[in-house]
């Protein structure tokens, strides 16, 4: 099984300003959907979010809140599942704008 990594992406924030995991919006062991808000990450004044690269079982959490990270990290690690989808229906899960990477201001 290949696990999809959950990489902190560039944030575009001056390289001086330490960056720190916020906060996990889901646990080890958590199902995710891809596009899910995952973690949220702080930059000074500044928050973004970080989405799940894939739907699936979060299996490790590499990036625990307060510890400050860079861009590039990998912040955890998705185990990818067939038998879960996004689906049509709503379950009010936290979604974010999806794709690995991507970043919600």
């Amino acid at each position: 099984m290949r696990l999809a990594a959950v990489i902190l992406p560039e944030l575009g924030t001056d390289p001086g300003m330490p960056i720190i995991v916020s906060h996990w919006y889901a646990g080890r062991g958590d199902d995710v959907w891809e596009g899910d808000r995952l973690v949220e990450i702080s930059a000074g004044p500044l928050t973004f979010d970080v989405a799940a690269p894939a739907t699936g079982r979060l299996v490790e959490i590499r990036g625990r809140e307060d510890d400050p990270v860079t861009p590039g990290s990998i912040l955890g690690y998705v185990a990818p599942s067939e038998e879960q989808d996004g689906g049509d229906g709503d379950s009010g899960r936290n979604r974010g704008t999806g794709g690995q990477g991507d970043v919600t201001r």
